[in-house]
């Protein structure tokens, strides 16, 4: 296969990958907003399993692709997509932990301490769309934003849904379990944000890179 075209392939694949978390915390907040849990998981868990199909699959062309393409000189987009992967199927994975979890415990979920946990996934919708972009366009800013935006904007609801979490247990302890619930959730929407950062880190490596590889022909 031509580098071109297994290039167009593989971000092909990783965009699907990105639009399949998308869905995932889309149906997350549209469960929230309606209060209506039943098969939230059960979509979740469907959603999870075609990400691990395609980790299989563009895992696979990437193994191929480093045993074709040596000669092109270029492996660099290869190994960014092939580091990534891990990083996208465990974004799948926390969110589907956070649709079970908001199932399982759908008579409460309208306190004010499982409320919290919501405001994480706007943020994270939003760095999945520019992470996306990013790919697509190739673009280094773009890249950066979605690193700032786990550290500045997912990390600091973090932190603050923890610490109302702990007023309102002080307040009732008597909502041990549902605080713990909701503090596994908010865990696994922050762990879900670094995951995304991580892949848009490694694409700035990736992007500096090629900028260098211009710069060097351009020399010559």
């Amino acid at each position: 296969m031509l580098h071109a075209a297994r290039t167009t392939l593989l971000t092909a694949g990783l965009l699907r990958m990105i639009s399949i978390a998308l869905e995932q915390l889309q149906a997350v907040r549209a469960a929230s907003e309606r209060a209506e849990f039943a098969g939230l998981s059960a979509t979740a868990n469907r959603l999870e399993a075609e990400t691990d199909r395609l980790e299989r699959d563009i895992e696979g062309q990437c193994l191929q692709a480093f045993a074709e393409d040596q000669r092109s000189g270029t492996p660099e987009f290869y190994l960014m997509v092939f580091r990534s992967l891990t990083h996208l199927e465990r974004v799948g994975d926390y969110a589907f932990g956070v649709a079970s979890d908001l199932e399982r415990l759908a008579p409460r979920t309208r306190s004010a301490t499982l409320q919290d946990v919501l405001p994480i996934t706007v943020h994270l919708t939003e760095m999945l769309e520019l992470l996306a972009y990013a790919i697509t366009e190739r673009d280094l800013e773009a890249a950066r934003r979605v690193q700032r935006m786990d550290f500045e904007d997912v990390d600091a609801l973090y932190e603050q849904m923890l610490r109302a979490s702990l007023t309102r247990l002080r307040e009732r302890p008597e909502d041990h379990q549902i605080a713990l619930a909701a503090n596994r959730m908010a865990r696994n929407l922050e762990r879900l944000g670094d995951h995304v950062g991580h892949v848009a880190a490694r694409l700035e490596r990736y992007l500096l890179t090629e900028e260098d590889r211009q710069r060097m022909r351009q020399a010559n």
